[in-house]
């Protein structure tokens, strides 16, 4: 039986594989988790479906490295991801 979604937690809830890999929860069906892959640490953006009771991972999806995380974190943080969000929200309306 499927449970319905309530939406994202707050957004720092660690929840873990059963890899013990951590993971975060972006929406019902996509999440963030944190994993090595040959001796490599990269944080995994992707979308899951569910089949028989169990959510597996789907095809479509980003690996990131850490210096390619740390440059999307960088514009996050600094705020220059979300300004040009702004700019182009502008346009639309």
């Amino acid at each position: 039986m499927a449970k319905s979604w309530a939406g994202p937690p707050n957004g720092t809830e660690v929840k873990r594989n059963d890899q013990g890999e951590a993971y975060f929860e972006l929406a019902k069906k996509k999440r963030v988790t944190v994993r090595e892959w040959k001796s490599n640490v990269l944080v995994d953006i992707r979308e899951f479906y569910e089949k028989d009771e169990k959510w597996l991972l789907g095809k479509k999806g980003i690996s990131l490295t850490m210096d390619q995380y740390k440059a999307l974190k960088t514009v996050i943080v600094d705020g220059s991801l979300d300004k040009q969000i702004s700019e182009v929200q502008e346009e639309d309306v």
